[in-house]
């Protein structure tokens, strides 16, 4: 059995020293970050020790992983989950500090490739719950609770329409806790996306805080859509007319209306509880 010296002595012979911010790799995972999109290599950025071990448990492909250099423990506990194929290096506490967007980095990041989806894959899900339709959801905060959600209320997966914040923004990851690596979801124009749900014998059902059926009076069971609109405006007027059914979700009068993140989760968990 390898002591803890020995340990340490491999993990130190697989990272590779960065010292220059003008790295290749150190420009992928800055514009990766900062754009909240995919390098042009098509992986995407993410970082933190919680975030990184649930995309090695989602079984994700690396490209590369960083590390701060006050933070080799780190190293010695992910390295041995991950495959030698997978790049490692090691920067100096300030460029580390420098490239990724947290305000209290925990010492690593990395490049991956996230699993790809189509409309069609969610729509052979739906057997598992409703498919939940975003329309200009521009909270990071309110996407990654919306698909922690799905995961774990169960959903068929997301759709983002136009004007939804991207994925691949750290602070969507991060407040998924890893679910936007497994739950299917997919972008793509609301009208279309009505069209081939309605095509599919796919109902659409809409939330709303002041009108429409009460959630403990509306059917959530079947092959579902639920459209979520924007934390300002809600669903557009051309969404909403397309819809089979608005459901209202009661709370208290002097509230104007719930969260985003909130209201969806409502509506998942219902639906998970009729399914049952």
């Amino acid at each position: 059995m390898k002591n803890v010296a020995e340990s340490s002595g491999a993990t130190q012979h697989r990272l590779r020293r960065i010292e220059g911010r003008h790295n290749a790799l150190v420009k992928h995972l800055r514009q990766a970050f900062s754009r909240a999109e995919l390098t042009d290599e098509g992986d995407c950025a993410i970082e933190g020790l919680r975030i990184v071990e649930e995309a090695i448990r989602s079984g994700l492909r690396f490209r590369t992983i960083f590390f701060r250099d006050s933070a080799q423990n780190q190293a010695e506990r992910l390295l041995p989950q991950i495959g030698a194929n997978v790049e490692t290096v090691l920067l100096p506490d300030t460029l580390f500090d420098n490239v990724v967007p947290s305000e209290t980095p925990q010492g690593v990041a990395a490049l991956v490739h996230l699993k790809e989806f189509s409309l069609e894959d969610i729509v052979e899900r739906l057997h598992v719950g409703p498919v939940v339709v975003l329309a200009g959801l521009q909270d990071p905060g309110n996407l990654g609770t919306i698909v922690r959600s799905a995961e774990a209320f169960g959903s068929a997966g997301v759709v983002l329409g136009e004007g939804t914040v991207s994925p691949f923004n750290s602070k969507v990851v991060r407040a998924s806790a890893g679910s936007i690596f497994r739950v299917p979801w997919v972008r793509g124009k609301l009208q279309s996306v009505s069209s081939k749900l309605r095509g599919q014998q796919i109902r659409l059902l809409a939330t709303s805080s002041h009108k429409g059926t009460p959630l403990d009076q509306a059917s959530l069971t079947g092959p579902l859509a639920l459209f979520i609109g924007s934390e300002g405006s809600g669903l557009p007027r051309d969404v909403l007319e397309q819809v089979d059914e608005i459901v209202m979700i009661p709370h208290a009068e002097r509230v104007e209306s719930l969260n985003a993140g909130v209201a969806a989760s409502v509506m998942l968990y219902e639906a998970g509880r009729q399914r049952k």
